[in-house]
């Protein structure tokens, strides 16, 4: 049995992990899988690592991508 490792993607506009073709929250298809550290913000409005991000929606997001 091969198991196969899913492919992650990181929209390299807003950092946001995707599991498409292109970004639900931008809509870009500027994808990358170069990436490294992996946040997620659940209450955007009182984190301050989102807010130094410049994130506002919850999600999963990437803290460097290449």
């Amino acid at each position: 049995m091969v198991v196969r490792k899913k492919v992650v993607r990181v929209c390299r506009e807003c950092h946001r992990v995707v599991e498409g073709g292109s970004c639900v929250i931008c809509g870009t298809a500027n994808l990358s899988e170069d990436w490294a550290g992996y946040v997620v913000i659940i209450d955007p409005e009182h984190s301050d690592i989102a807010k130094k991000m410049n994130i506002t929606l919850p999600g999963r997001y990437a803290l460097k991508v290449r």
